[in-house]
Parts: C-alpha cells; structure tokens; sequence
C-alpha cells in the first residue's frame, strides 16, 4: 500500500504541475526577479524593418475577401509591406477572388501537397526581412505589424508569437467555450515563458520569423508552425510573445470539428518530441529545456497516461480501506461525472458552461491518445484537413 500511495501522489504532483504548478512557478520566478520585456519603439518609417505577410489557404472563397481586406488595412508603411497568398490546390473561387486585388500577390499551382510545401514554396518569393505567417479564416487587429516588429530591434528575438483570440459567444457549445477558455490560459503561460525567456512554439494562426532563419522543415511535419519556431529557439535565438498582436478567429463549429485538430495537434507533438529531442536534455540551453519540458512535453506525453494510472490507484488504495484512497476516487468520480454531463450537452448552446470545461479537459487528453495512436500507425495525413467554424 505504501508504495501505491508513493506512485500515486508523484502521479498526482506530476498532473498538478503540469496543468497549473509549472504556471505558477515561472509566475513567481518573474515576479521575484522583477523581470520584463524591453519595450522598443521604431522612431520612423526609415527604421521599420521590410515585410511579408504570407497567408496560406486552401479552397478558402467564404473567408477569402475578409482576409484580403483586413491585411490590406493593417497599420505599416505601404512601401516596406507585402502580402502574398499561396493556394495551392484550390479549386473553388479563391483564387478569382484574390485577382480582383492587384496589391496582392497570388501565387498557385494545380497540386495539393500541403500547407508545409506550399510555405516552403512560397518562401523562395520571398526577399523582405520579416514574414508574418497567418490563417486565411482569421483576422488581424490593426496595428499587429507594428507591435511585432518592435522586437526585431533586439538582435537575440528570432521570431514572435502572437495571440490567438476565440469568439465566444454568451450561449455556446462545448467546442466554443473550452476553447476559448484554454486559449486565454495558453495566452497566460506564454506570456509568462517569453518574460522568464521564450516561447516554446507558436501558433500558426498569427506568428512571424527572421526571413534568413528560416529553415526547410521535413515535409512530413504534422504541426510546422510549432516545429519551425522551435527549431529557430534551439538554433540560440528567442521567440517572443506579443499579446497586442493578434489573430481573431470564430471557434469550431462541433466537438467533433474540434476534435480533428486536437488528434492533429495531438499527433504532431508526438513527432515533435521526438525530432526535437535535444531539447530534452538541459546542457545546451536548461531555461529552454525547463520551458519546453514544462509547457509542452508534459501534455503530450506523461501527463494524459498520469491521469489514468491516478484513478486506477486511487480505486485500488480505496478498495483496500485508505481514506486517502477513498477521497481522491470520489473525487475523480465527481470530476468525471461533471466532465459526462457536459459530454451529454456538447453540441447544446447554453449559458452555464459550468460542465463544459471539465469535458474539454478530458476530450483534450483523451486526444493526445487517440493521435499517438494515429502517428505510431502512420494514419496521420500531413495533409490539413480544415475543421469547420461556427
């Protein structure tokens, strides 16, 4: 019995620091040294750095001309800025549409390969000093440019992170409000990492990069904006987070819609953890090492595996008359039921989203399963498969 309880609360311990202890940690670790981001201004259009902003879309017609006319509005010096759509592939209305504009630039051939083959082609068009990557079905706030290249002044920044902002409504599914309460959490914790020392990874919804330090990533990558910005933190550069840029995007219109991007995600940060397992060993860089373990390794790996082995000991530690046993299965029991219920209601708009977040952080790890399982049998297409918003 002493030796389940030992497993069960390393188990336990493990859960909580993972979901909130590691947050907490590098919360007060800033706090405590009083450490902030050097905030830099450009003083003029002189000084502003060249600009690409590279959108990547297929058979995209419903959102195309929203995107069109929200990157054409964005705040930077006309002269400094381009705006280039890649389509490969499509073949509804997209890319008549983006013709209709002559200040930007369509590039496009018949076959679909993917997002990851279009970007590496498109790259080869591309000559400004900075590129901002972005979703075609989300737009950008006004002045995102600007608060994203004012970090370029710092020679060490090899890319920055932006935000990643659902609309959520005040009647909404089981998809739209645990995604929108992860993503304002996610938000929190890079925030937190970029101030501590970098952000680990970045979301290919609103995210940009040093042209020159792009690098051709495999063409079999599942998750590439998280690999691509990685792989330039591991080169010794930093990625910074900038909350003032962001990228405004409806939420899944289903659980089910939702449910094939987290088995992706899933799927893809299994192959990340592998490709990028240097970062596993702290001799190189241990801030790195420590953030990446700690905010991404975690979750897709142990930690899902850790909540199964924590009910089963909790069970077992109960039947043989452990209060602590006993506790913790009641717990869990409640916690689960909460977690059904909200299964139950998943595609019901309602107001009290009280039972949604419990489900969504089941649904996410049971996920993390189910796209292990789909990248260990090689049934993970590379190919994106768009999920459909509300």
């Amino acid at each position: 019995m002493v030796i389940a309880e030992f497993f069960l609360f390393i188990s336990i311990f493990i859960i909580f620091y993972t979901y909130a202890g590691y947050g907490l940690i590098i919360l007060i670790i800033n706090k405590l040294f009083n450490r902030s981001k050097v905030k830099v201004e450009y003083e003029n259009s002189i000084d502003f750095p060249t600009l690409t902003l590279l959108v990547a879309a297929y058979n995209e017609e419903d959102y195309i001309e929203e995107k069109i006319l929200n990157s054409l509005s964005l705040n930077y010096p006309k002269e400094l800025y381009k705006i280039v759509f890649i389509t490969d592939g499509s073949t509804d209305n997209t890319n008549q549409i983006i013709e209709r504009y002559d200040d930007v630039v369509l590039l496009y051939k018949k076959e679909r390969m993917g997002k990851i083959a279009a970007t590496k082609r498109a790259m080869k068009y591309i000559n400004t000093e900075i590129v901002v990557y972005s979703d075609a079905n989300t737009t950008i706030n006004q002045d995102a440019l600007l608060h994203i290249v004012k970090h370029y002044k710092d020679p060490k920044v090899g890319g920055v992170a932006c935000e990643k902002k659902v609309r959520v409504l005040e009647a909404d599914n089981a998809s739209g409000a645990g995604e929108g309460f992860y993503w304002k959490y996610e938000s929190f914790l890079k925030k937190q990492d970029s101030i501590f020392y970098s952000v680990v990874g970045a979301a290919g919804e609103l995210f940009s990069i040093r042209t020159e330090l792009f690098e051709e990533i495999p063409s079999d990558s599942i998750i590439e904006d998280f690999y691509m910005t990685m792989k330039i933190a591991e080169n010794g550069h930093v990625i910074r987070y900038e909350p003032n840029a962001y990228a405004m995007e409806d939420p899944s219109f289903s659980i089910s819609e939702e449910y094939k991007r987290k088995t992706r995600i899933s799927a893809g940060g299994i192959q990340s953890i592998i490709r990028l397992n240097k970062l596993l060993l702290p001799f190189k860089n241990p801030r790195l090492s420590f953030l990446y373990v700690s905010h991404r390794v975690l979750r897709w790996s142990l930690t899902p595996l850790l909540l199964l082995i924590t009910f089963v000991l909790s069970v077992i530690l109960a039947l043989k008359g452990s209060l602590v046993g006993e506790v913790l299965t009641l717990a869990q029991i409640v916690f689960y039921l909460l977690a059904f219920i909200g299964f139950l209601l998943r595609n019901q708009k309602v107001k009290a989203k009280l039972f949604y977040i419990p489900f969504y952080f089941v649904f996410m790890n049971y996920a993390v399963y189910v796209g292990a399982f789909r990248y260990f049998s090689g049934r993970q297409s590379v190919v994106w498969e768009k999920s459909k918003r509300a």
